[in-house]
């Protein structure tokens, strides 16, 4: 039950995000145009493809969330990370785009951006901060590093925004000569987006390889498994991340004295409490290692 509600959780705020980035890319693209600031045209630009990645984010959550069969008997939760890759190039390919772009503005002789783009971009840099805040919660609750990638556009967003806002305010209150300072904010933006690209690549990339990342959440399923009735400690502890859920890998250590059936009651008993403590657990596999004898 609770990794449903956490599918159902990760997907109402993928669809907020999706709703939420497409307003918010036609608003800043009618202000750029009219406000003459290509600073806020690359903004649009970047929530333009914010939507698509969101989607794409969607798509990943329902398929990742699909239940083991035959042919993925770990389940679908790999899907997940490699959805996050094709996010990460969308990331790469328009911070490119913008840099290019930036670069023949500022190339280019231009006029000074009007005003009230100003207003526009501080409203959007408050809306932003609070849908990364939103999302970024979210995907904690989750475990989702789809939506916490999500949650990084919008910050990513938030401060492309801010930079253009001072990029435009230098340009309208120094006045001549320094036309082109949206032109340079918008530039360092897309320095910005192409760091946040490589800081969601990271963990996804990690998440593919079952790199070794979850220390914590190791030392809190040994805590437990000490509670469990018959447990002596715990050997090696394995963890997988898959999707929402998590694979774990366990060696029990029990008294050596005992029978085989013993033992085997022991694991079930611990794999049932594991599950019920940490319902992100998919599945636990236990191997019994008997104690040394004194």
């Amino acid at each position: 039950m609770s990794n449903f509600t956490n599918k159902e959780k990760a997907i109402r705020t993928t669809y907020l995000s999706i709703f939420g980035n497409l307003s918010l890319a036609i608003a800043k693209g009618v202000t750029g145009v009219f406000g003459n600031s290509y600073a806020l045209i690359a903004d649009a630009i970047e929530s333009t493809t914010d939507v698509f990645s969101s989607i794409l984010v969607l798509f990943g959550l329902k398929y990742a969330t699909k239940p083991a069969d035959k042919n993925h008997p770990y389940g679908h939760g790999k899907a997940e990370p490699l959805l996050t890759f094709v996010v990460v190039g969308f990331l790469v390919v328009s911070a490119t785009v913008i840099a290019y772009e930036s670069i023949q503005h500022i190339l280019t002789p231009h006029k000074v951006p009007e005003k009230f783009t100003l207003l526009v971009l501080g409203i959007i840099v408050v809306i932003k901060e609070i849908f990364y805040r939103f999302v970024s919660k979210k995907g904690k609750e989750t475990k989702s590093g789809a939506l916490q990638a999500d949650a990084w556009h919008h910050r990513s967003d938030a401060i492309t925004s801010l930079m253009a806002f001072i990029g435009i305010s230098i340009a309208i209150y120094m006045g001549k000569g320094y036309e082109t300072a949206d032109d340079w904010a918008a530039l360092l933006g897309s320095g910005f987006i192409m760091y946040n690209a490589f800081k969601i690549f990271r963990p996804a990339l990690g998440e593919i390889m079952d790199e070794h990342m979850y220390d914590d959440f190791i030392s809190d399923i040994r805590a437990t498994s000490k509670k469990v009735e018959g447990v002596i400690g715990t050997e090696k502890c394995f963890v997988r991340k898959a999707g929402l859920t998590f694979h774990v890998d366990l060696h029990l250590i029990v008294k050596g004295d005992i029978s085989v059936r013993e033992g085997h009651d022991i694991a079930h008993r611990l794999k049932s409490v594991l599950q019920v403590e940490f319902p992100e657990i998919s599945d636990v596999l236990i191997h019994v290692e008997p104690a040394h004898l004194q």
